[in-house]
């Protein structure tokens, strides 16, 4: 029999997943004062490959109440991007053309940068339990009401909520038998990377920022984490990685050979870890919500990381779940319409993520052709100019159209 310890009484939120997704929806929702169990496979820290955010997500660490802490913490302040795309060789962009306010993010060390947001749902009240495996979710009439989960060391434990949230990334701990994923075959890539020290870092207005370079067949990213130790990756399609006949190591090698920047930039450096690799294949789930549940982060949706919208798009989901969810317990009958919101709000988000990057991968354009196609996304009506809509969209921080805007009455009735 299940053990009924503790975490296994009924809650108002189960949370499975403790990364930026997890733990946001977690903290902000333990601070409007309602019950909720994390429950986190992994024993922080731990690894996690996505070290490069963007401005949308500065918003929800001011809700969290950590910005001055991630501030303060080390990290290298991000204050745009620098590229080599397209035709017009290198050019660069800044956060502040696209929203003043927010005119740096950060690159992190996601161990470090998980870890402090984790803590900070413990701090607001969450209930967090680490080397949780949560084996299947509890189904009645239909309707989500709770997860059964392991203990690292066997215990089993079964725990009910009102609602459930899975977080859980990409492996999809709800969303696998809940819903059908749509993949995005023509966005089917696999990327390698490794971390050097003592590279080339970039000066003057672009320290700090991330470098991505085009070359035949792919392209590199090179991202400045601390210590002079740079994160290094390369970007492929995984048909042309299997038509190479390389190794994905080998291949990397081989690619560095083709790029100009990159190349030079790694001529002093030395590799301090071991080669990893991940298959980049943007995905959507066919439905982010249902009877009890919801999903958020890389479990509902996974964008190719040209733009690095990962993290911010984790935890801008965390951010809307923790509007929607008190309203739907104020008023369960409305759970339905509030859910169908999220829902719309998140595709609506997702469609202009993607569009843009099967346009951009198109590197045979000028700027000025990819600044418009983000304002046809973005801003039909072109009340601002087309580069500014290009550095709100890639910041995601679309202002004509905020991404989740889950305006929410005291009932719990979705205005707008």
């Amino acid at each position: 029999m299940p053990s009924q310890s503790s975490e296994g009484a009924e809650h108002d939120v189960i949370v499975i997943g403790g990364g930026p997704a997890g733990a946001s929806a977690a903290g902000l929702l333990a601070r409007q004062g309602i019950d909720v169990l994390l429950l986190e496979r992994e024993k922080f820290p731990r690894y996690h490959i996505g070290e490069s955010l963007i401005t949308g997500c500065v918003g929800v660490l001011d809700e969290l109440g950590i910005r001055e802490r991630v501030e303060n913490h080390g990290f290298i302040k991000k204050y745009g991007g620098s590229l080599v795309w397209g035709q017009d060789g290198r050019w660069t962009f800044t956060f502040v053309e696209g929203k003043p306010e927010f005119p740096h993010a950060y690159n992190v060390r996601r161990a470090d940068f998980d870890a402090l947001v984790l803590t900070r749902a413990r701090e607001l009240g969450a209930k967090v339990v680490e080397e949780a495996i949560v084996k299947e979710a509890i189904v009645e009439d239909d309707r989500v009401v709770g997860v059964r989960y392991h203990l690292r060391g066997g215990e089993e434990v079964e725990s009910r909520a009102k609602l459930v949230v899975d977080a859980s990334g990409q492996a999809r701990v709800l969303g696998r038998s809940l819903t059908e994923v749509d993949w995005h075959e023509d966005l089917r890539n696999v990327a390698v990377w490794s971390y050097f020290q003592n590279g080339e870092s970039l000066t003057g207005d672009e320290a700090g920022n991330i470098f991505i370079e085009h070359v035949p067949g792919g392209w590199f990213w090179y991202i400045p984490i601390s210590d002079g130790t740079h994160s290094v990756g390369f970007v492929t399609a995984v048909e042309d990685a299997t038509a190479s006949g390389l190794e994905l190591p080998k291949l990397f090698a081989a690619k560095i050979g083709e790029s100009t920047h990159i190349k030079r930039m790694l001529e002093s450096a030395s590799q301090v870890s071991a080669f990893r690799s991940a298959r980049d294949w943007s995905y959507a789930c066919d439905r982010l919500t249902g009877p009890g549940w919801m999903l958020i982060g890389d479990a509902a949706a996974f964008v190719d990381p040209l733009f690095s919208t990962g993290v911010t798009l984790a935890m801008l989901s965390a951010s809307a779940v923790a509007k929607a969810i008190p309203a739907v317990l104020d008023a369960p009958d409305l759970e339905a319409s509030i859910f169908e919101r999220y829902e719309k709000s998140y595709r609506e988000f997702l469609g202009n993520i993607i569009s843009f990057v099967r346009y951009f991968y198109n590197a045979g354009l000028d700027r000025a052709a990819y600044y418009e196609y983000a304002q046809a996304l973005v801003d039909p009506g072109k009340l601002f100019f087309p580069r500014k809509d290009f550095v709100t969209l890639i910041s995601g921080l679309n202002q004509l159209h905020p991404i989740f805007e889950l305006e929410l009455e005291g009932s719990g009735t979705p205005t707008g």
